[in-house]
């Protein structure tokens, strides 16, 4: 408990608007991108009441009213909350989550999450009784952090699992995770994780310790996924594995893949032809490649480059990702990269925003500021649109209209 009480008066510093549910927040004298297909609106009025947007428009055509509490903003630049849509909740920080001090928990999501901005994250493999209780705890108000969904543990071919060695080198908990050989062991699997409530599957294709997959196995899990409207998830470590994936009828691509080289037509026509959405995780090849000389690493990152690139070129969705949990915090060089990749400003706040709201069936709530959606959003100190990595200068995170993070001064 002492620690707890220690960490707790920093975080009621961050839960500035805590009013009734009528009450007013207004968010004044910013520049707002209402989504990234319109031009923004200068000198803006965000109105904000019971968790949702009342209003947005310029300070001409908006009326604040007297009683709304006003947070100046004049110089900063407001957008909707972004999505992470790659991340884990495997470390061993976050193991027992139910006995976290509810402060120490606020602390790490934060340290994670909140002060980039993200106010909706897609856990792509963790113990999910634990992921979940997480997940309860914030819902609940007792702790402060994003919308968490997970997938729970990922479906992996038997013996694909690292060796516990191994994983406690990465910081990463043990947690068993289900071993899939054919389609009835992975429709059944599958089966047992959508009834525990997950939002979703993954699987692993391959995996280096192991033999792949075979097609039906994936066939079937996502069949499982698919009976409930939930969206599958694979993990690649080739070409090879995407198309497998493509053909068997996945909704997202975990990873790009530049150990197997360039993407060629057969996949990209597939990709956009299923319609699937990329999560490209370059910081983490990059990562991965730190320790090779630098013809091998400038080989690595110009191959994933390159399959972004032509993804993007061939009219494909992205969903921003970075597989958070195996790499820093930091998305700063993960938004420089989708940069040199080719991306622009207006598609990398699209892979933040309205993409995997659209992809994850939220866009009725999320992905853009307009009246009657939830007031989730990332007030930063900088215009994105003249320096990509003003994307992780957040001043402030808001979360149902509170704010959830406040940058210090």
């Amino acid at each position: 408990m002492l620690l707890g009480s220690a960490i707790l008066p920093a975080f009621i510093g961050t839960m500035a608007f805590e009013g009734p549910s009528e009450s007013y927040l207004a968010l004044v004298g910013a520049t707002t991108y209402v989504s990234p297909t319109k031009e923004p609106i200068r000198d803006s009025v965000v109105l904000i009441r019971a968790g949702k947007i009342d209003a947005v428009g310029s300070r001409a055509q908006v009326q604040i009213p007297r009683s709304a509490q006003v947070l100046d903003c004049s110089g900063l630049t407001i957008t909707a909350g972004f999505w992470n849509s790659h991340v884990h909740f495997f470390e061993r920080k976050w193991a027992n989550a139910a006995t976290i001090p509810a402060a120490e928990l606020s602390r790490q999501l934060q340290e994670m999450l909140t002060r980039y901005g993200f106010t909706s994250v897609f856990d792509l493999g963790s113990m999910w009784e634990n992921t979940r209780k997480l997940h309860d705890r914030v819902e609940s108000g007792e702790v402060t952090g994003p919308k968490i969904r997970s997938t729970g543990e990922a479906l992996i071919p038997p013996g694909a699992l690292p060796s516990e060695q191994v994983l406690s080198l990465m910081g990463t908990m043990k947690f068993p995770a289900p071993e899939i050989a054919d389609a009835a062991q992975a429709a059944a699997a599958s089966r047992k994780l959508l009834d525990e409530g997950v939002d979703g599957i993954k699987l692993f294709v391959s995996s280096p310790r192991s033999s792949s997959l075979p097609e039906s196995a994936i066939e079937a899990a996502v069949s499982e996924a698919h009976r409930l409207g939930k969206p599958v998830f694979v993990h690649p470590n080739s070409g090879a594995d995407v198309l497998v994936a493509l053909r068997s009828g996945v909704d997202v691509i975990g990873h790009t893949t530049p150990p197997s080289g360039p993407w060629d037509e057969t996949i990209l026509a597939a990709m956009k032809e299923r319609r699937v959405a990329l999560t490209p995780t370059l910081t983490l090849w990059k990562y991965y490649a730190r320790h090779d000389r630098i013809s091998a690493q400038d080989l690595i990152v110009n191959t994933e480059l390159g399959q972004l690139r032509a993804w993007v070129a061939s009219g494909g969705t992205v969903l921003f990702g970075t597989d958070l949990g195996a790499v820093e915090y930091d998305p700063s060089e993960e938004y420089a990269l989708m940069a040199e990749a080719g991306m622009r400003f207006p598609q990398i706040l699209a892979s933040l925003t309205t993409a995997p709201a659209e992809r994850f069936g939220e866009s009725k709530q999320l992905g853009q500021i307009a009246a009657g959606l939830q007031a989730d959003l990332v007030v930063l100190k900088e215009d994105p649109a003249k320096n990509i990595k003003a994307l992780t200068a957040v001043k402030y995170t808001l979360r149902g209209g509170k704010i959830i993070y406040r940058a210090s001064e």
